[in-house]
């Protein structure tokens, strides 16, 4: 099953109370219900996604072990019911109903009726550096100091991490498994489950491509994997592709990360884009329709008689896309545009004459009065 984070799902953070989850449930629940959004797929996904990440963060029980378990904690719920039964006994502690672990099934052996059976098919010496309670579990009750000394080996180049698993039993099951990953054992007869590794990638785009939408060509272990960069997209946002890291059922996810170039004209803030547009001292005085360049293309900006330097000027919708945006949010951002009036230089005298005879009838009162 594919990881889902329950606490992004609902739009809260780890730290989330009770109340808070119960709040930010009911008003996605009413803003995605089928009843209210009738034959929109879309919602009808949202609110099931939201009533399955409320059903498990509002569980205090199934909580802790999510928390605890991350990605794989249904994998180790099922492994079997002593598990869970154990961890509810043992105020959370993962371990607890796994036979041969503290707290579990009254300190039972590995393999004891109710519990999790673990064996080990390895080399005793494999076991050094262990701590005596995991050298003496897995080693079938051999004495501390039983195995031979030494520095630990590792199985399928996974290397061995003897301090991290010594202290286990005050972690998580995840804990463990790690410093078990490619070794010789085994949980009910099966390996454990192996941690999933993802990886991460950059890819600059420019703002033209953010704009409109593209594709970057990903190489990860020998393969090609064509990615598609929605539109909207800003510097930092990282798109996951499910599984393509590794193979197999236990395969991590890739993770590219969007860095947007800066850009000559524009310069961008959220969804709204600014520019400068500049004005001869005409456009300015008498006013009419000058082209704006937009990402979408060029458009007439009306100019009033009088603007001075300075103005700010607002374009609806001719700013960047909305990425992600919900139902009835606007599509795109704002087009910002500061006006610059460029006077005219190099006057010859005829037009000095002009331009002193000009200001004289245009009567301008002091602007520093």
């Amino acid at each position: 099953m594919e990881y889902k984070d329950y606490y992004a799902t609902l739009g809260v953070p780890r730290t989330a109370t009770p109340a808070q989850i119960k709040k930010a449930f009911r008003s996605l629940a009413r803003k995605h219900h089928p009843d209210v959004n009738k034959g929109d797929a879309v919602a009808e996904r949202r609110f099931k996604d939201a009533s399955e990440a409320h059903e498990v963060l509002a569980d205090p029980e199934k909580k802790k072990l999510y928390d605890q378990l991350g990605a794989d904690w249904e994998s180790y719920q099922r492994a079997g019911a002593g598990a869970a039964g154990g961890a509810r006994g043992a105020g959370g502690d993962p371990f607890a109903g796994f036979a041969g672990f503290p707290g579990g099934a009254g300190g039972r052996s590995a393999g004891g009726p109710g519990g999790v059976r673990f064996e080990y098919h390895g080399d005793p010496e494999d076991l050094a550096g262990f701590s005596d309670f995991f050298r003496t579990f897995f080693a079938g009750g051999a004495a501390p100091g039983g195995a031979a000394s030494g520095p630990s080996r590792s199985h399928g180049g996974a290397r061995r991490q003897p301090g991290r698993v010594a202290s286990a039993p005050e972690g998580t099951l995840e804990d463990m498994l790690a410093g078990f990953r490619g070794g010789g054992f085994e949980v009910d007869g099966r390996p454990p489950p192996q941690l999933r590794q993802d990886a991460e990638a950059e890819a600059e785009i420019s703002l033209e491509e953010s704009f409109h939408g593209t594709q970057r060509r990903v190489e990860i272990e020998g393969r090609r994997l064509e990615v598609r960069i929605p539109r909207g997209v800003d510097t930092g946002r990282r798109i996951r592709l499910s599984g393509k890291a590794g193979s197999g059922p236990d395969a991590g996810d890739l993770y590219l990360r969007v860095k947007v170039q800066p850009h000559p004209v524009f310069t961008r803030s959220g969804t709204d884009l600014r520019r400068e547009l500049r004005l001869a001292l005409g456009e300015a005085l008498f006013g009419g329709e000058v082209p704006v360049q937009t990402l979408k293309g060029r458009v007439l900006l009306n100019i009033p008689a009088g603007t001075q330097n300075g103005r700010l000027f607002r374009l609806k919708g001719q700013g960047m896309p909305r990425f992600g945006a919900a139902e009835g949010d606007p599509p795109a951002g704002d087009m910002l545009v500061t006006v610059r009036v460029l006077l005219p230089t190099d006057l010859d005298e005829e037009a000095k004459e002009a331009g002193q005879r000009f200001t004289e009838l245009a009567r301008q009162p002091d602007p520093r009065a």
